[in-house]
């Protein structure tokens, strides 16, 4: 079972970032991690603006989805058509693994450590 946990927006400037999706859009800061990472309540889903050491996803504005297994739920999804784009890795805060679907849109799934 997977949910959607975050959408990962890269962003080139973590405080003017934060101004515009919480100043501007009303969203609230749960927490940040330095320049590198925001999370801002996306009212069901995690808003997570990213600096360039947590653009796992690349360039790309991408969902990220909460499984129990990492790598099991990753086998599973490249086994249905998906591409595996980076091995699942242990991050700051969670494992993570990048793909893609079978029409090219990149997605993360992560779970917590």
């Amino acid at each position: 079972m997977s949910k959607l946990g975050n959408v990962l927006i890269p962003v080139d400037d973590l405080e003017t970032a934060i101004a515009f999706y919480s100043g501007t859009l009303g969203l609230a800061v749960r927490f940040r991690d330095g320049d590198r990472f925001a999370a801002l309540d996306g009212g069901g889903a995690t808003v997570a603006l990213v600096a360039a050491e947590e653009r796992v996803a690349g360039e790309v504005t991408a969902p990220s989805y909460r499984v129990d297994d990492v790598a099991r739920t990753a086998g599973e999804l490249t086994g249905a058509g998906a591409e595996l784009v980076r091995e699942p890795e242990a991050g700051p805060h969670e494992i993570r693994a990048v793909l893609r679907d079978p029409s090219g849109n990149v997605f993360v799934l992560y779970s917590s450590h």
